[in-house]
């Protein structure tokens, strides 16, 4: 029987793009996220091959009672992609909404934590299994506004590490994935709004979701014996940018 992908965040951007290009490789896909009618939109598209599934990741209750509550045929996840996440702002610390930082760290940290520890202790116990993490360059490189963000993205970082350690000899891989520019998500204009949001991309060639799925289908095709332990993408018009200097009082 094919392998079974579950994807948060499905239902947009980078969850959907790895979801269609997961089933159009043969794998059944349970795609979870918040919006019921996209997820319904996108099961009509792809067909039985995707099992919709309506799940907040950060709903303790959902997320603990998930391997149970699966249907029979669908509980063997052999590859769970933690995509669901979001940006909110980029005020600087000292003008920053706590809300908006506690979301990030609900959504970025303890919802795909809580994913990972409802559906790891499977994969190692059928001695098989991947973890793809995305994850994002801001966990490498700092800029004005991304406090809390990068900081859940650097913690997914070394979670994926720790991960990685603790799994040696289990048969069950793990990945960070970790984008930089990238457009046809919902990212950018959940962060600064429509219009702003445009302006990110202006001029530029940006990664797409498609790019993006092309490389979790690339890392979990690879041969079993091979772990791709993070891997940094960006398009050709981006690079990490010089610390930025303050001139003048």
């Amino acid at each position: 029987m094919a392998d079974i992908a579950l994807v948060t965040g499905a239902s947009s951007g980078f969850g959907a793009a790895i979801a269609r290009r997961f089933v159009g490789e043969g794998r059944r896909v349970i795609a979870a996220a918040r919006r019921a009618e996209r997820l319904a939109a996108l099961a009509e598209e792809l067909g039985p091959a995707l099992l919709p599934l309506t799940l907040d990741v950060t709903d303790a209750a959902a997320v603990s009672a998930l391997p149970g509550s699966l249907p029979q045929d669908w509980r063997d996840v052999a590859i769970l992609v933690n995509n669901a996440g979001l940006a909110l702002g980029l005020a600087p610390a000292q003008s920053s909404v706590l809300a908006d930082w506690e979301r990030m760290v609900a959504t970025n940290v303890t919802g795909l934590m809580r994913m990972t520890h409802a559906l790891l202790p499977g994969m190692v116990a059928r001695g098989r299994g991947h973890v793809v993490n995305l994850g994002s360059v801001a966990a490498n490189y700092a800029y004005p506004g991304g406090n809390i963000y990068g900081a859940t993205k650097a913690f997914v970082q070394q979670f994926t590490l720790g991960l990685k350690a603790d799994l040696i000899g289990t048969g069950v891989r793990v990945t960070d994935i970790q984008p930089g520019l990238v457009s046809g998500s919902e990212f950018s204009e959940v962060r600064l709004g429509a219009e702003k949001a445009a302006a990110v991309y202006a001029d530029t060639v940006p990664m797409t979701a498609e790019d993006i799925a092309e490389a979790v289908s690339w890392i979990v095709g690879l041969p079993p014996h091979m772990n791709v332990n993070r891997i940094e993408l960006m398009p050709d018009v981006q690079g990490p940018a010089a610390p930025n200097v303050k001139r003048g009082r």
